[in-house]
């Protein structure tokens, strides 16, 4: 029944934006016939032309812009001897920059600018898998704590980390032009492809032990932990107002990207440690932790709203904090049996 209704919900959806597109033909054609009765000069006509026309190109590209794609699982082929969760890595960075456009960055002249759902989903992803990239080159990267960096998996932490909202133009940084942020993140892509190509060919490490996940589970509860505290702060502070709050908005997909990341990534993991997940019986635990983490990466209400807690107005960023707490339990459940 539930599935009935959102399928009639999306078509409705559909529906609605079939009519803004057919309403937007009928003022193009309204405004060029209107700018063709214009008498004067043309520089008359370009004045009046032109900031219309930014208008209607942004009014169009916003709703194309606007994308949240949170496919799970993913449909990523592994190389035979390398990871998945690098491939999965590498495929969500190519992803948000390659397939789909990275508007995290976009200035104001760009549709990307203009809309708030898309860039916060992107910069939450690519958080979590900065962070993730860095545990990844310190620890499963190295045979011991003592050996040698792998330089591409340096590469790519160090890139990753990169701030999202970087453009051509960063006055912040130089008067000249200078790389984007998602150029960076493109060649972190490729570092990790050339690195999971070495590790398929053996000539890189990919350590699959106990503590190795011990570590990454810890390090991903603990940045879950600071998204569940910024929920409750933001409820607390925020919480039973009727009009619309876009910070309610901002944060819940902020975190539902974060979220969405380290769904993905912890699914991966649990191929590449499934040795180790077998030997620990934690296979059922780890299924209902990537249950919660995938409930809560998919939650996507047409608008977000932040009513009291017992109001008649839906909180979606409390039933966001449920889930996140859910899973950090379940986190902690996972890092006691792999600590025994």
């Amino acid at each position: 029944m539930a599935a009935e209704i959102w399928l009639w919900i999306r078509e409705q959806v559909a529906r609605l934006f079939g009519s803004i597109g057919r309403l937007f033909v009928k003022l193009w054609r309204w405004f060029t016939g209107w700018l063709g009765s214009i008498s004067g000069s043309t520089w008359r006509r370009v004045v009046l032309a032109v900031p219309a026309l930014f208008a209607l190109y942004i009014l169009i590209g916003m709703p194309l812009t606007n994308r949240i794609d949170d496919t799970l699982p993913l449909d990523v082929q592994t190389p035979s001897g390398g990871s998945r969760t690098v491939a999965d890595l590498s495929y969500l960075v190519k992803r948000e920059t390659l397939y789909h456009a990275w508007v995290a960055n976009d200035p104001a002249f760009m549709p990307g600018w203009w809309i708030d759902n898309t860039p916060n989903f992107q910069r939450g992803m690519i958080g979590a898998l900065s962070r993730f990239a860095f545990e990844l080159r310190d620890q499963i990267g190295r045979s011991r704590g003592s050996s040698s960096v792998d330089k591409d998996l340096e590469s790519a932490a160090g890139n990753l980390a990169k701030e999202p909202d970087r453009w051509l133009i960063d006055f912040s940084t130089s008067m000249m032009p200078t790389r984007t942020s998602d150029s960076y993140y493109r060649e972190a892509a490729r570092s990790l492809d050339a690195y999971n190509a070495r590790l398929a060919k053996g000539d890189a490490v990919f350590e699959r032990r106990s503590d190795n996940l011990l570590a990454t589970i810890d390090r991903i509860a603990l940045d879950l932990g600071a998204s569940s505290a910024a929920i409750e702060r933001y409820i607390g502070e925020h919480a039973g107002g009727v009009l619309p709050d876009f910070g309610a908005d901002d944060l819940f997909y902020q975190v539902k990207g974060q979220v969405y990341a380290y769904t993905v990534i912890l699914t991966a993991l649990r191929e590449d440690f499934a040795s180790v997940i077998k030997d620990k019986e934690l296979s059922s635990i780890y299924d209902e932790l990537l249950r919660s983490l995938s409930a809560a990466a998919r939650l996507e209400p047409l608008v977000v709203t932040n009513g009291a807690r017992d109001g008649v107005l839906a909180n979606h960023l409390s039933m966001q904090g449920f889930y996140l707490l859910r899973a950090r339990t379940q986190l902690r459940e996972v890092s006691s049996i792999l600590a025994k």
